[in-house]
């Protein structure tokens, strides 16, 4: 069915420190392949103390964290230096002067790309710029004010990088009328647009597929944006009512990016690589007391259940289904006998042939349905036969079974699927 490759459904990492917040899980990173990592690009940072001055060292550091994980950042610009906004509110987004806001902007952009040469493509223009202070951002705008904040800030990105990809508004609540006012002022050639984002966190696959249709749909009301990417570089699923069943959340994983191909979304950046504790000493400089309070009791006190790695760095059952999806490379095969509940992909890379089929119940009483593996034609080779286990503490890819392909088998394998059990099959074939 031509190429594949999922490592464009990737990752970010939360807005909640200066310090690298995964540099301990880098080569676990690595191992997932991803192509990009979004990158809150914060107050906490410092990038300009004073008039005229720029600190990049701390910013530097991420970066370079992200680059040692075989990624490129996609840089989410959410900061407020106090030169510009001497007043803590998010509501106020003009900075007191314009044209220093877009020295600044032009400035980080050339020391990324110019002076370090990290090669980022990928710049977006706030974060939640919906609800502001409790999306973590200390920015909150009405339809017409991020319009005019994101052609300001836009148009600085381009003149020191014109290759750069300019986009946003990473918002929380999809149906935001501020979505609409970008699309239409870019559509009317206002502003440039390279790819539009917004965020989902829900438990119901279809909802991010709605999502995608309405933004898509929109979009192509303007023949100037044909070109223009779709992100959500922010999704998982509840995490207000989350479902702790440990089999849920990998099987969510699979059926939602499952869903992103099918629907043909750009990218994608899962939320996040690691649960991280929040200095409120860091935030008060930038937030209000409210706001501060509460990113310290979401993310000190609450209990966390987004990252692929905990806050005290254990790994999560959802790490096992990016590293499965990773193995979707080489030539995409087609697959038949799927239903409504029952997801697979499969692909050929050299003498691999990968395979991953699970449940993903849509019915409100789940059911074990038999599921039968056949490959046509049939190969001469080894088959293997893994399960993703989520309660044990080690080995969570569990080898069933490793056996010589059954040329007068009536099929290749059977399993009990039961609601939300992930199964790898990889079929070594002779040359």
């Amino acid at each position: 069915m031509g190429p594949i490759d999922l490592t464009r459904y990737a990752l970010g990492q939360g807005g909640l420190s200066d310090q690298p917040m995964f540099d301990s899980e880098v080569d676990q990173v690595r191992q997932l392949h991803p192509q990009l990592i979004r990158l809150f690009v914060q107050e906490y940072f410092n990038l300009y103390p004073e008039h005229g001055k720029y600190h990049w060292t701390t910013l530097d550091k991420s970066i370079e964290t992200i680059l040692a994980a075989g990624a490129k950042p996609l840089m989410c610009l959410c900061f407020k230096p106090k030169v510009l906004f001497p007043k803590i509110d998010d509501t106020i987004f003009r900075p007191n002067s314009y044209p220093e806001w877009e020295q600044l902007i032009e400035h980080l952009v050339r020391h990324c790309n110019v002076e370090k040469k990290y090669g980022i493509k990928y710049w977006e223009v706030g974060n939640e710029v919906d609800i502001g202070e409790s999306g973590g951002s200390p920015y909150k705008f009405t339809p017409d004010e991020y319009t005019q904040f994101y052609s300001h800030t836009a148009d600085a990105i381009l003149r020191a990088d014109p290759q750069a990809k300019v986009g946003g508004p990473a918002l929380a609540n999809y149906h935001s009328p501020i979505g609409t006012a970008l699309i239409k002022y870019c559509g009317a050639g206002k502003a440039p647009l390279s790819f539009f984002s917004w965020h989902i966190y829900n438990s119901h696959p279809d909802v991010y597929v709605k999502s995608i249709r309405m933004f898509k749909k929109e979009l192509a009301e303007y023949p100037r944006l044909d070109h223009v990417e779709t992100v959500i570089d922010e999704w998982n699923m509840s995490l207000s009512n989350p479902n702790l069943n440990p089999y849920f959340q990998p099987a969510f994983v699979l059926q939602t990016t499952d869903d992103f191909l099918k629907e043909g979304l750009s990218r994608s950046a899962y939320y996040h690589i690691r649960d991280y504790h929040v200095d409120p000493k860091l935030f008060v400089a930038f937030m209000s007391p409210k706001g501060t309070m509460f990113m310290a009791h979401w993310w000190n006190t609450m209990p966390q259940y987004d990252g692929l790695f905990d806050q005290q760095g254990r790994i999560r059952p959802a790490y096992f289904a990016f590293k499965l999806l990773g193995l979707m490379h080489g030539e995409r095969l087609q697959v038949t006998g799927t239903k409504p509940g029952i997801g697979a992909l499969a692909s050929r890379d050299g003498p691999w042939i990968n395979f991953i089929f699970w449940s993903f119940p849509q019915e409100s009483e789940p059911v074990t349905t038999r599921v039968t593996v056949d490959l046509v034609p049939v190969p001469k080779g080894r088959v293997r036969l893994v399960r993703l286990n989520p309660t044990v503490p080690v080995n969570n890819l569990e080898q069933i079974s490793n056996d010589p392909v059954g040329p007068k088998s009536s099929h290749l394998l059977s399993v009990d699927l039961h609601p939300y059990n992930i199964y790898w099959v990889e079929v070594d074939v002779e040359q």
